[in-house]
């Protein structure tokens, strides 16, 4: 390593300032994060029964919502898939700050394209969205961890509450999106307000920039502008992909497979290369658990897609159907300090499940709460064919609780199953398999909408998913030792 290697490599500390104990860096992270996730989960509110009326109704009843389900499943894979370049783009070449606004930028561009009434501009707005995703996302997270310093026992803490903005954001978004500005005044309007959020975002991510001091700077100082110039024609290139794949739904399910069986390759190869037997067995065990993450995800996404017009057509309640996208943020703003609590707690009883046994757990919350769904459509419903709205309050309860125990789970496991080397490469792996899990619930969805024979339509699919998700739960249990053995100690 180079002395120059070294000092890149050292940490260096934020300018002096503190709020509530932690760096002041964070605190404005926290709020560019906030009004970022506002835009998304603000246009996912509405996004796929938007798509359904004003673009595809030409086609036959229950194909509109199919085709919708199709496209929002494409959308919310490609949205995971691109944090994969973005980061390595921020990384090694631009800097995350600049990376951060110029992401930032095409999003709001493409929120702002949504306005449009015609499919062609609608697909390449949400192409741009997509290609701006990939640089903001991952790379604002990452900024996070670069403002404390190894050993920090404030790091996770930290993380906590930057946490808690993406999810605050989440919960006002379909409020205010949907719910009022959607309602009122038609959702094209709705998508207008996601823009105007992204752009506060921006705006504070800008005027606040000199509390990071040199953290997320440009690599090389000099090559910011031609390094940005290039960046910029690299994103506008790439945007025809993003519409290609939108106007494609199926394409994306053989790339994202593709993608993952060449990770596979990677990761096996490496450690066989390398002659480490306990490391093969650790990415062994990995990539089982990577398989029900994309099980879960396919079914938990069920949210923004299929239970989206569910919420619509067949939720007798009080309030607008959107405001049930906010119940997944909510709650996990209400339940996550416990569930933090809940492990450490079991571990002193020796009763803490193993990371397998977790996987298996939540596989088996989300098998519970559609199994709440399917019984609610069966004995509840009533003779408008609508069921009573805290029914589907539960249904998000329990798939949320089985969020908690994987997702925060799953990043702590990438990061000890790994290679030190190949961190990065697992992380990417990890969020590659949300995206494919993304794709999966859209084509779920297509199936579930596409039948047009009312509440009944839902049934079969959703008796399927339990089925699955309580079959895949067991089998996890089942082998859960077996998993554990593999991953030689790695708790």
């Amino acid at each position: 390593m180079t002395a120059t290697d070294t000092t890149r490599d050292a940490f260096q500390p934020p300018p002096p300032g503190e709020f509530l104990g932690h760096p002041r860096p964070l605190w404005m992270l926290f709020g560019a994060e906030f009004w970022e996730r506002f835009a998304y989960y603000g246009m996912r509110a509405f996004l796929v029964t938007y798509v359904a009326v004003a673009f595809f109704n030409h086609l036959p009843a229950g194909q509109d919502r199919a085709a919708a389900s199709l496209t929002f499943g494409a959308y919310t894979a490609l949205i995971y898939a691109t944090g994969l370049f973005g980061g390595f783009v921020a990384d090694r070449y631009l800097g995350f700050r600049p990376s951060i606004m110029l992401g930032g930028l095409f999003m709001a561009l493409g929120l702002f394209l949504l306005l449009s009434q015609e499919l062609h501009w609608f697909l390449l707005g949400l192409a741009t969205t997509i290609v701006g995703n990939g640089l903001f996302k991952p790379n604002i997270s990452a900024m996070v961890g670069k403002i404390y310093a190894p050993g920090d026992v404030r790091r996770d803490s930290g993380f906590t509450i930057f946490y808690m903005g993406i999810n605050a954001g989440g919960a006002l978004a379909p409020f205010i999106c949907g719910a009022v500005i959607g309602r009122l005044y038609g959702q094209r309007w709705g998508f207008f307000a996601a823009g105007v959020g992204m752009i506060f975002g921006l705006m504070m991510f800008h005027w606040l920039r000199g509390w990071l001091g040199h953290i997320g700077a440009a690599p090389v100082r000099t090559q910011r502008l031609r390094r940005a110039v290039i960046v910029t024609l690299g994103c506008i290139a790439c945007i025809p992909v993003a519409y290609f794949l939108l106007s494609k739904p199926d394409v994306v399910g053989y790339v994202l497979m593709l993608m993952f069986f060449a990770l596979t390759v990677y990761f096996l190869g490496s450690s066989l290369r390398s002659g480490d037997r306990i490391q093969f067995h650790r990415y062994c065990a990995m990539l089982l658990l990577f398989l029900a993450k994309i099980l879960f995800w396919g079914m938990f996404e069920q949210a923004g897609s299929s239970l989206n017009f569910f919420a619509k057509d067949h939720v007798d309640s009080p309030f607008d159907y959107t405001l049930f996208q906010s119940f997944n943020p909510a709650i996990i703003i209400i339940t996550a300090p416990m569930f933090a609590w809940l492990w450490p707690y079991l571990e002193k009883s020796n009763l803490n499940p193993s990371v397998p046994g977790k996987f298996a757990i939540a596989l088996i919350l989300v098998a519970l709460g559609f199994t709440v769904l399917v019984l609610s459509i069966t004995y509840l419903a009533n003779d408008s064919g609508r069921i009573p709205w805290l029914m589907l309050a539960l249904v998000y309860l329990l798939n949320t609780m089985g969020e908690l125990c994987l997702s925060p789970i799953g990043l702590s496991m990438v990061s000890k199953l790994a290679a030190p080397k190949e961190t990065g490469m697992a992380m990417g792996a990890w969020f590659l398999c949300s995206a494919m899990g993304n794709w999966v619930a859209g084509k779920t969805a297509s199936i579930a909408v596409a039948a047009n024979t009312g509440i009944e339509g839902y049934l079969g699919t959703y008796t399927f998913i339990i089925y699955a998700g309580l079959a895949m739960g067991v089998a996890y249990l089942v082998f859960a030792r077996g998993i554990n053995r593999l991953m030689h100690g790695v708790k």
